[in-house]
């Protein structure tokens, strides 16, 4: 599993950080970014769908 942010979709509202900040960070302007590559470890792959569901402008994906 992998997660992407569409930064053109971010409006920086960091609840994916919020809930998976081994996940996502923010950058300089306040949008969500993924650490990494987007891999998502098995133990947090509950945590990655969770921040999916909070999204308000449904930037993230998950690539199963």
């Amino acid at each position: 599993m992998r997660v992407t942010v569409d930064s053109e979709k971010c409006q920086g509202h960091n609840r994916c950080f919020a809930l998976a900040p081994e996940l996502f960070d923010v950058d300089d302007y306040g949008t969500a970014v993924v650490i990494g590559d987007g891999s998502v470890p098995a133990d947090l792959e509950e945590k990655a769908r969770l921040a999916v569901a909070n999204c308000p402008e449904f930037a993230i994906e998950i690539e199963e």
